[in-house]
């Protein structure tokens, strides 16, 4: 067996005082700099080390037991979008413990830039949603466009015009490269500035070749297309929905597999999470007084499996995982910092019965979720039977800069396990995706630091290096540009990249500063 940690509840006394306000304040000169920088009073100016209490519970020691892979979740976010490679074996390891993953430390961990994509110029805001990583290429949306390049280069391989804006994009795709994008019924016109999102399609990651694409109407009747907030693959299935009506469809030819099930009380299913299993948060009732139903679902029919209602209170949901099937969301709008999570819900997908619920204290934990999008959350990664959560940005032992930490839930019965990984003073750590047994992590650098990729190991936390990036100041001032929770990151096999989900009109205050679209590192 493996080791015994003790289960420990760990209280931490929170100071946000964010680092990324002191790497604004550097990067832009300082009050009035040329980046029209942040004014800073003399307080927020000097910090104040100040040791933080912190109680330490001993209870009865936990056998760990090994679990099964439950594979590449994307980042979660992916970051947005799904990764190729990085999916590690599961299983025992030597001593019985957790086996780990396929992202190994190159010789050299530290990277160089691989390439820079600028922010084409756009006259509104513009969704640039969805990035993949296959075997060869890095592939990209952009302005009304799928493009896929080099992954080491930055050359393009191949582009797909798309007849309009992506509007969404799936975070997972195949084994064999293949993806769903939405896009919307036309380019805006004078009659028409707000085209519906109600183009569904599939896209050969590998080829660059749209699939097929199509619209569906409302299983209520008529003949107007379903317009969709988000799109998910699991499978062969591609699931769409949105607040109008929804569909599924075969990846491989387009051919209509079900539409959600109209009823009496006003239900409608508000999205999709996909990977390794399909589930639905659906939506019935009045909006005064909603209920939230989770279900998993047969991928190919539709037809419900099981069926968890939500406690009251909850107007929205989100999809972290479908195996093990976990949920997050905000119980009667308790978490009031924009994260949409007050607690995690570990449901039996077999039989729709709640396992445990996991209270996630806000001020406590930096996960995010989207308020109204079902597979949109960031942070929050789930592998081995349990879920791993950064905490907030607290005090750490410098003079400047915070810290914070990643630690675990065992989704079995919701207790805090033993064991932390540390960030380190002045990083921030933000889990991107399982790789196996083990966790992949991003570290937010200082502002005078390139970030950090580092492979946690999902049992005894301990971390190691996987690539540093550059501190030189423009390299840091493209890579800060991003963060782990708003923006698409991905990595594997020594390759880091982070995009952008929408872009807008360049600003007069940014005439001078270079956009990007993406930024991508790599080792060597």
């Amino acid at each position: 067996m493996g080791p015994h940690p003790a289960v420990a509840a760990i209280r931490l006394a929170v100071r946000r005082v964010l680092h990324d306000v002191l790497t604004e304040f550097h990067r832009d000169g300082g009050p009035g700099g040329p980046g029209g920088g942040k004014k800073f009073s003399t307080q927020m100016q000097i910090i104040v080390a100040a040791a933080v209490a912190v109680v330490l519970i001993i209870g009865a020691a936990v056998v760990y037991t090994s679990t099964k892979d439950d594979g590449d979740q994307g980042n979660q976010a992916s970051t947005s979008g799904s990764t190729g490679g990085g999916e590690g074996k599961g299983g025992e390891g030597k001593d019985g413990g957790l086996a780990g993953g396929s992202e190994k430390a190159p010789a050299n961990t530290g990277s160089k830039v691989a390439f820079q994509l600028p922010q084409p110029e756009v006259a509104d805001v513009t969704s640039v949603k969805g990035s993949w990583l296959t075997d060869k290429a890095y592939v990209k949306s952009g302005v009304n466009e799928v493009v896929a390049y080099d992954r080491d280069k930055g050359t393009k391989l191949w582009s797909l015009p798309v007849p309009a804006e992506v509007c969404g994009a799936s975070r997972h795709m195949t084994k064999d490269f293949k993806a769903a994008i939405l896009f919307k019924e036309g380019k805006p016109t004078k009659e028409k500035k707000y085209p519906a999102c109600n183009q569904v399609g599939a896209v050969d990651l590998a080829s660059g070749k749209l699939l097929w694409s199509k619209s569906v109407t409302s299983a209520t009747g008529g003949d107007r297309p379903v317009q969709f907030d988000e799109v998910t693959l699991s499978g062969t299935t591609v699931a769409a929905g949105g607040t109008s009506g929804g569909a599924a469809f075969k990846l491989t030819s387009g051919a209509e597999l079900w539409k959600p099930k109209v009823s009496a009380d006003r239900c409608y299913d508000m999205g999709y999470g996909g990977g390794e299993a399909l589930a639905v948060v659906r939506k019935c009732g009045s909006y005064d007084s909603p209920q939230l139903q989770i279900q998993a679902l047969n991928p190919a029919t539709g037809a419900p499996l099981s069926s968890y209602q939500m406690p009251a209170g909850v107007d929205y949901a989100s999809i972290v995982s479908t195996k093990p099937l976990v949920v997050a969301a905000n119980v009667g709008d308790t978490a009031n910092d924009g994260s949409a999570i007050s607690d995690f819900f570990s449901i039996d997908a077999a039989t729709g019965k709640l396992i445990v619920r996991i209270s996630a204290d806000a001020e406590k934990y930096a996960a995010r979720c989207g308020s109204t999008d079902v597979e949109s959350c960031r942070g929050a990664v789930v592998g081995n039977n349990r879920l791993y959560l950064p905490t907030e940005d607290h005090d750490g032992t410098s003079e400047y800069g915070d810290t914070n930490e990643v630690v675990a839930f065992d989704l079995t019965t919701g207790k805090l396990l033993g064991g932390r990984a540390d960030a380190g003073d002045r990083y921030s750590l933000t889990p991107l995706r399982m790789d196996g047994t083990n966790v992949i992590a991003y570290k937010r650098p200082p502002y005078d630091k390139g970030g950090q990729v580092v492979s946690i190991d999902g049992e005894t936390f301990k971390q190691t290096l996987l690539m540093e990036n550059p501190s030189d100041e423009s390299v840091r001032d493209a890579e800060t540009a991003f963060t782990a929770d708003r923006s698409e990151v991905l990595y594997a096999e020594g390759r880091l990249f982070f995009s952008k989900q929408l872009i807008s009109e360049r600003r007069d205050s940014q005439a001078d500063e270079k956009l990007y679209l993406a930024v991508a590192f790599r080792t060597d």
